[in-house]
């Protein structure tokens, strides 16, 4: 029956309160035996453990933090640079820009900043853009975790129906049973002909092909629900039975028009397709903004140290003078072929000679800068034509994908409202069948017993019944089924039965 739906994804949880807007889930029953679940139970795990879920949160995760580093962007960008040199032989000094034959060991430090002013609204469409990724990529996994909740339910009940139906089967057989032991007892009293018995055997073991057809469907049924649940298909598992109300024939109190226009403004995957377009639009103004003109700012901190520089520097203080001599660093003379430095005696009025260390060196090589810079493109391939015109087709497309969104939920809603009024019209069809046969079957019983009939007749009787019995047991749940459909588009609790 279930495997004929035209939609299996909208196999919607209808046995827990769960809405389009999403499910609330809780533990596990602890007063349960441990290898009992509930519908919530198996949704939960399923959720918990499967694969594509997982891949779609990281999915999520990655474009959340794409979208804040964005925010991050209209602040200014900070660094430090630093770097350590050794020269030797003829060398500039970095600290008085004069050649020297000495080796020399430098220092340099940077530290520097940029922020952009302008670039043709990239920085606030960028963001833009980015979001509407990111909340488009929550609708595709809510969207992801509605169809794993509706594949679960679906299996959930396929094995609900089946056990109904296998207790339908246990029944069967038991009534046939009870009716070859009478039947024996009457064929040795010699009251009927032992073919009745033969035929009322075979009807019996037809009943118990029945039951084992039945019970292995459960088996089949139970296998597919543990593999949404990522279990081992030799684990035992049982589930919660909900009983299910037979169904009042009553109209669906919305319209086919009243549903579609709920589900078009609650369904994920129409608004993930109509965030798609809103980004895709923002994209086109990124690509116009890449032709416009980009206004930075940026400035530093610079300082140097060099081993060359003189050790000692003189300082005015206001201390008074004083006669001090200053051995050149770079001036000598040869002396018997040695080199002597030349000794300068230097007055210092008002000041002294101080020692002129690296921090010192630092602080006194400090200095900074702030610049201001224009770029205007002028000619660029015709990069930024093409790029533009390449976003406009994608805006198309994604407004394309969109109206096949929004078709397939109208074919969808159409559909399952068509479903679910077939199938009320099966569903009393059937119950009316079943009344009637219920009489027939009573009166054949009646006159089995008195020898009005023979056993074929018996038999034609009792399959009729037993064949409407479980149809009548399928045709309640898809109607229960296909109604519940049409709640999960119209954005109801479907907690109540």
């Amino acid at each position: 029956m279930f495997k004929s739906l035209r939609h299996p994804a909208l196999v919607l949880v209808f046995f827990c309160g769960i809405t389009a807007s999403g499910p609330v889930f809780a533990q596990k029953d602890v007063s349960q035996p441990s290898n009992t679940f509930s519908l919530e139970d198996c949704i939960r795990i399923a959720l918990e453990t499967n694969p594509q879920i997982k891949q779609s949160e990281i999915t999520v995760q990655t474009n959340g933090n794409t979208y804040a580093q964005s925010k991050w962007q209209r602040w200014p960008s900070v660094n430090f640079s630093a770097s350590q040199g050794f020269r030797s032989g003829r060398n500039i000094d970095p600290f008085t820009n004069q050649f020297v034959q000495q080796n020399v060991s430098s220092n340099n430090y940077q530290l520097g900043g940029q922020v952009t002013l302008f670039s043709g609204f990239q920085i606030s469409n960028n963001i833009k853009f980015n979001n509407a990724n990111y909340q488009a990529s929550a609708r595709d996994l809510e969207a992801t975790r509605n169809d794993i909740m509706l594949n679960v339910a679906l299996s959930y009940l396929q094995v609900i129906t089946n056990e109904e139906l296998i207790e339908v089967a246990r029944r069967q057989v038991e009534a046939s049973q009870l009716q070859v032991d009478r039947t024996a007892k009457l064929v040795e009293a010699g009251t009927l002909a032992e073919s009745n018995l033969l035929d009322l055997k075979a009807q019996l073991a037809n009943d118990e092909l029945t039951l084992v057809n039945a019970e292995n469907n459960l088996e089949t049924a139970k296998l597919n629900l543990k593999q949404y649940m990522n279990m081992p298909g030799s684990e035992v598992i049982n589930v919660v039975k909900i009983p299910v109300k037979d169904p009042t024939l009553q109209a669906y109190d919305a319209t086919i028009q009243e549903i579609y226009e709920t589900a078009l403004s609650n369904l994920p995957q129409m608004k993930a397709a109509n965030l798609r377009i809103e980004a895709s639009k923002i994209n086109v103004d990124l690509a116009k903004g890449a032709g416009m003109p980009t206004l930075t700012l940026n400035g530093g901190i610079y300082t140097a140290f060099s081993s060359a520089a003189p050790k000692q520097r003189f300082v005015g203080d206001g201390s008074g003078s004083s006669t001090i001599d200053v051995i050149s660093q770079t001036d000598y003379v040869m002396v018997n072929n040695q080199k002597l430095p030349l000794v300068q005696r230097v007055t210092t009025p008002n000041g002294t000679l101080q020692n002129f260390r690296y921090f010192n060196q630092l602080d006194f090589n400090r200095n900074s800068a702030i610049n201001l810079n224009l770029s205007v493109p002028i000619f660029s391939n015709f990069r930024t034509k093409y790029n533009v015109a390449n976003a406009k087709l994608q805006q198309k497309t994604y407004e394309y994908q969109a109206q096949q969104v929004q078709l397939t939920i109208r074919k969808n809603v159409e559909q399952a409202y068509i479903d679910m009024t077939n199938a009320a019209k099966r569903y009393s069809a059937t119950a009316n069948q079943v009344r009637a046969l219920q009489e027939t079957f009573r009166v054949s019983q009646v006159r089995f017993d008195v020898g009005a009939i023979n056993s074929v007749e018996y038999n034609i009787a009792k399959a009729n019944l037993d064949r409407a019995n479980g149809n009548l047991v399928q045709t309640k749940y898809d109607y229960v089924f296909r109604t519940k459909i049409l709640d999960f588009y119209m954005n109801r609790p479907l907690s109540d039965f």
